[in-house]
């Protein structure tokens, strides 16, 4: 059951300011006839007063009040009283002092009637103070049935004891009784309450992790396409370039597509058993072969053959890194000559790695003409463009494109607490780095 329903049901699932569903009108009206049908047999078995203008409206009267409690608790309850003060009074009526409004009674106390209206709000609606207003009526009708007793009627103190103690205690269960199921019934709303409220936070959960999930699966998708495309691309263009003068270097680069396009079906078919398989693990991905830093010169050599001198240099124990952390790395160095094949228009690119006991630093640098792109990204991937088309826009140096290449390195290297940053360089060209912390 949501919250909802439990808020705002229909009639049978009113709430109230006090809490809780409110009793169904089926409950009042079955009061209601007990009422009528108690008082009228109690005041034809007492055989004292007018039967038909005497007890029939009274019982009849004290009913009625009790089907409008559902609207009117309060004043149901003290015109209740009154009439059961004045049919005394009047000598119309003498089997007692309180149990005839005994379901007025329970209805405030058990907080019965709150009812909304056209505008949304409840009229009638009892405060949190309903049992006590029930006992405060309670007692303030003892204390006047007592002293008429005593002082009108003639009663002695023990009289007034006996005429008035059972009902006393009668109205006392009624009210225990009225609080309890009041107790029980906003229980039982709040724990439904709760239910609604884990069930939304699940929900939520459910959805960030799907969010974070999906955003992982278009960066492995980016990665690969754009990359084996770029590939592809560059190795089919010489393929056709040299087929009539140059056979041999025209199979080369065919080859070298082939090669390239078989990496990235394994890589495609590794996503998606891991996406068919509901018990795979998030980050079976990342434990692909060939996918960590021992891929790295497949890379390297892929630009080569599309023409760019390229050259890698690396210092310190790449064992210890973690794949996540290799993965990461891989990609950053796979996006960024990507991007140095496809925008940079340079003829060098060179790759630095520096493995640490506590970071792995990457940085990418190209000659071409990344300074085309005025700022570029700064510290952590944000945007210090002037117009804010920049890299980070664009995925690529001086493209202002709408490709995700500089956010998806950025995302990967934020989601393990490193830092990014991808701008011009010192000495113009491009330049890409990340330092990317190794768990202890």
């Amino acid at each position: 059951m949501s919250e909802e329903r439990v808020v705002r049901g229909g009639r049978s699932g009113r709430t109230l300011s006090g809490g809780g569903p409110a009793a169904p009108g089926a409950v009042r009206v079955a009061a209601a006839a007990v009422t009528a049908v108690a008082v009228v047999t109690a005041e034809a078995l007492a055989g004292e007063g007018p039967l038909l203008v005497g007890a029939v409206p009274y019982g009849l009267g004290l009913a009625v009040l009790v089907l409008v409690a559902g609207r009117w608790p309060r004043a149901a309850l003290l015109a209740s009283v009154q009439t059961v003060i004045a049919f005394r009074a009047a000598g119309m009526s003498d089997v007692g002092w309180l149990w005839p409004a005994s379901a007025a009674y329970f209805l405030v106390a058990a907080g019965d009637g709150a009812v909304p209206d056209g505008s949304g709000k409840r009229r009638g609606a009892l405060p949190r103070r309903g049992p006590a207003l029930a006992v405060a009526v309670g007692v303030l009708q003892v204390v006047f049935a007592a002293n008429w007793e005593r002082y009108v009627a003639g009663l002695d103190g023990r009289e007034v004891v006996a005429e008035l103690g059972a009902e006393t205690l009668w109205l006392a269960l009624v009210l225990a009784a009225a609080t309890a199921w009041r107790n029980g019934r906003n229980w039982r709303r709040e724990e439904a309450a709760g239910r609604a409220r884990a069930a939304r936070e699940r929900a939520a959960e459910a959805r960030r992790r799907a969010e974070a999930e999906r955003l992982r699966i278009a960066r492995e998708l980016h990665d690969v396409v754009a990359h084996t495309l770029t590939v592809v691309g560059v190795q089919l263009r010489v393929a056709v370039e040299a087929l009539d003068d140059e056979p041999a270097e025209a199979r080369a680069a065919l080859r070298t597509a082939q090669e390239v396009r078989a990496t990235a079906v394994a890589d495609l078919r590794a996503l998606i058993g891991v996406l068919r398989d509901p018990g795979e693990e998030p980050g079976a991905m990342e434990l692909a072969p060939g996918r960590g830093l021992d891929g790295l010169d497949d890379l390297v050599a892929g630009v080569r053959a599309a023409g760019l001198r390229a050259a890698v240099e690396t210092e310190g124990d790449p064992a210890g890194v973690p794949a996540p952390v290799a993965l990461a790395v891989y990609r950053i160095v796979q996006e960024s000559l990507t991007n140095a094949v496809r925008h940079s228009g340079g003829t060098r690119v060179d790759v630095r790695l520096r493995y640490g006991a506590e970071a792995v630093r990457v940085e990418i640098a190209d000659d071409g003409a990344g300074a085309g792109a005025r700022a570029g990204v700064g510290a952590r991937g944000e945007d210090r463009s002037e117009d804010g088309a920049g890299r980070e826009a664009g995925g690529v140096p001086g493209t202002g494109g709408g490709g995700h290449g500089v956010a998806g390195m950025r995302e990967r290297v934020t989601v393990l607490g490193g830092e990014f940053a991808s701008g011009p360089g010192e000495h113009g060209g491009h330049t890409v780095r990340a330092v990317i912390p190794v768990p202890s």
